[in-house]
């Protein structure tokens, strides 16, 4: 069985290179509240809601988890890396964040994750005894480089979104080959994030559940012009362009994988926009490499689609970060000038969306390595091999 979580000694790790960070801009702790915060330093997974869940972290050492009574038992049954402190319910005649104050007392400079929202600001340094709050990304940057432990999470989260690109496929082929009616976007849609899900209840060891913890968007037709369209009741047709937009999280971090088909033989239209977004695809992952700025790879792989005469069809950069988000920094965009560095994940996805018609993406979860990138999902990208016979 494949152990999805971390283990308290990669955790600790973690840990560290927040405070290796924290000591360097002169802060004496830190506190966050965004959940993949959470999980990424305690390995505490949970369901958001209104009641607060934070984690403080000292410069010197010690990290305390709060949550509400209710989640006590779930986090000591996680085996949260943290000491855990909670507080009776919320808003609570005992406010949360008083809790908190109580256990770790006055402190001076405090960084506070960007993220956070005004009315949990406010609900946290109302009690919390600091000299100076400050804001900072320290989190989020530390997130950016995957350690090799979270590699591997990556790595299981892409053969098993392969997998579910394959299940797709085939049930479109059983219909073919039946003579049937043709699955819709919301059945295909379901299929592929069952195949996925049962994939991991049946070969993890205490799955982590996520949201999305397997699926993605499925469109065919002139719906997949939308780049974030959702799954509807659209039956495929025979000459469909149709896009399985598909990923999972493996102990909570995430893959996506993309490609776009072509239900019977290519038109010469179909054959173009196909082949023009896979060349953009495959120099984009050339350009992904260490001490390549993120703005840099997005202007090599997008001047592709433009030089084809197809930019006017274009409605998004090239890619995004992946971690414990499905979309999180660094950003591969003309504005976004972070270098990439090795042990990164970024998605590398360019797509054009001719309205009236269909979209055009494919997309690999690629992990920058010491001399260059390698995509952490495999499913072939050509239009051959993504063309279904009819």
């Amino acid at each position: 069985m494949f152990t999805t979580r971390l283990s308290a000694e990669v955790l600790d790790r973690l840990q560290e290179r927040v405070r290796e960070r924290l000591r360097a801009a002169q802060l004496d702790a830190l506190l966050t509240d965004s959940p993949e915060d959470v999980a990424y330093l305690t390995g505490f997974f949970h369901h958001p809601c209104e009641r607060p869940v934070a984690v403080w972290i000292g410069a010197g050492g010690g990290a305390v988890l709060l949550v509400p009574e209710l989640e006590r038992e779930n986090a000591e049954r996680q085996e949260a890396r943290a000491e855990i402190v909670s507080y009776p319910e919320f808003p609570g005649v005992l406010p949360p964040f008083r809790v908190l104050a109580d256990r770790v007392g006055a402190a001076g400079r405090v960084g506070y994750t960007t993220g956070m929202t005004w009315e949990r600001h406010h609900a946290a340094f109302s009690e919390l005894a600091v000299a100076e709050a400050v804001p900072t990304p320290i989190v989020t940057v530390a997130r950016h480089v995957k350690l090799p432990e979270e590699v591997a999470l990556h790595a299981e989260a892409a053969r098993i979104t392969d997998l579910m690109l394959e299940a797709g496929v085939a049930l479109i082929r059983e219909r073919v080959c039946a003579g049937g009616e043709l699955p819709s976007e919301a059945e295909l849609a379901s299929h592929v994030g069952g195949v996925g899900v049962a994939t991991m209840y049946a070969e993890h060891d205490d799955v982590i559940v996520v949201s999305p913890l397997a699926g993605g968007l499925v469109y065919a037709g002139a719906n997949s012009a939308y780049p974030h369209g959702l799954p509807s009741g659209y039956r495929l047709r025979p000459g469909d362009t149709f896009m399985l937009s598909l990923g999972c999280a493996v102990g909570g971090r995430f893959v996506e994988g993309e490609r776009t088909f072509v239900l019977g033989e290519p038109t010469a239209e179909q054959r173009r926009y196909h082949d023009a977004v896979r060349l953009a695809q495959e120099i984009g992952g050339r350009a992904i490499r260490p001490g390549r700025e993120c703005r840099n790879a997005n202007r090599n792989c997008l001047d592709v689609i433009r030089d084809a005469g197809l930019g006017g069809y274009l409605r998004h950069r090239q890619g995004h970060g992946i971690g414990l988000g499905m979309h999180e920094p660094p950003w591969l965009e003309d504005g976004d000038d972070t270098p990439l560095e090795a042990g990164m994940i970024v998605s590398n996805e360019p797509g054009i969306y001719i309205p009236g018609h269909a979209g055009y993406r494919i997309s690999d979860s690629m992990l920058v390595t010491a001399d260059g990138s390698q995509p952490l999902t495999a499913f072939p990208r050509d239009l051959d091999s993504c063309t279904i016979p009819l």
